[in-house]
């Protein structure tokens, strides 16, 4: 396991999201807010206040939590793209939080969700911009590197706007719904991704994350936001396995609530709102003596019939105790634990 600089405290929501006091001025705060299956996520700095996405219609969650962390007013709102799970609470957010400037990618989306935030931002004073790949902008000591689009395109996901805040010597990555594809151009415009926090593309999905922009970015934690009991399954096992067997701490606000990730520009420490239900281990990790049935299916080799008889030979001394399941040899015991995510507790 990588060593990392990362402190994580397990807090109240009201610590979390209570009156952020003089001495954490000096500090970033990132909010990875839980908002179901969407995303919204504050930077809040000395002289700066950052909303990336703004949660899901048919809920009001985002500005109840811009409150509570403390934000009067907003220097800047990025629409990653026009999804309803990134745009969704726009009009809200305009309505009842003064908003200097409003970003989005430039594509339209003839949905009523997009056309009431259109509406929402051109009922206000807010400045409106549509940033390119390549350009660089200060919002007080916060630097937001653009890594896509380069243009608009029709394609949603392909023009979604990806930035990498910076603060100092820290950096976070925020990937909106780029997907694999739009990841590999990225890289080939070389753009500098390295950062020690990257939040997952597309909810954690399949789609995105691929090996080549996780070494590139190389990350310490992986954050992804998503619903519990996600419909769409998110985080896809797949990417789990990519990130634990690389060594990063991995969190999700379906089994964290909110993360808080808190820097000085150069170390950071993160704390979260729930302390999560786990089977034992770090999230993404399963216990092969505590986890349910819907969780030992997930495990490399591990199907419907040996998941039972997991459940019927349990408790497990360690792993190597699976070679009395029918069919588990020393090859696929080795293919297991090459995954990364089944251990034996304690």
């Amino acid at each position: 396991m990588r060593r990392t600089r990362v402190g994580v405290l397990v807090v109240l929501l009201i610590v979390i999201l209570g009156a952020i006091t003089a001495s954490a001025e000096q500090y970033m705060n990132a909010f990875f807010f839980y908002v179901g299956q969407a995303e919204a996520t504050l930077l809040k700095g000395p002289n700066f206040a950052v909303l990336v996405d703004a949660g899901d219609q048919g809920r009001y969650d985002v500005v109840p939590l811009l409150k509570r962390a403390g934000v009067e007013e907003l220097d800047l709102v990025i629409i990653t793209h026009p999804h309803a799970d990134h745009i969704g609470q726009l009009p809200d957010v305009m309505r009842e939080i003064p908003v200097k400037e409003v970003w989005m990618s430039g594509v339209e989306h003839f949905t009523p969700a997009f056309e009431a935030a259109i509406d929402a931002v051109l009922d206000t004073d807010a400045g409106y911009y549509e940033p390119r790949a390549g350009e660089k902008f200060n919002v007080g000591s916060l630097t937001l590197e653009i890594l896509n689009p380069v243009e608009a395109e029709e394609d949603v996901h392909e023009s979604c706007l990806a930035i990498r805040a910076v603060y100092g010597d820290f950096a976070i990555v925020l990937t909106g719904d780029i997907e694999a594809r739009t990841e590999m151009e990225i890289l080939r415009r070389r753009h500098p991704v390295k950062a020690q926090i990257l939040q997952l593309g597309h909810h954690g999905s399949r789609t995105s994350t691929s090996v080549e922009f996780l070494e590139a970015v190389d990350p310490e934690v992986a954050i992804y936001s998503a619903a519990r009991c996600s419909e769409y399954d998110h985080p896809h096992i797949q990417v789990v396995e990519r990130i634990l067997q690389r060594g990063i701490i991995l969190y999700g606000t379906d089994a964290y609530g909110i993360v808080r990730v808190i820097s000085d520009g150069n170390d950071y420490w993160i704390e979260t709102e729930w302390e999560p239900a786990l089977y034992g281990g770090v999230f993404g990790q399963i216990d092969i003596n505590k986890a349910p049935y819907e969780e030992l299916i997930k495990i490399r080799n591990i199907g419907a019939q040996r998941a039972g008889e997991i459940l019927r030979l349990r408790p497990f001394e360690s792993l190597d105790d699976l070679l009395q399941i029918r069919g588990i040899g020393p090859a696929v015991l080795r293919d297991i634990k090459a995954q990364g995510i089944a251990f034996v507790g304690e």
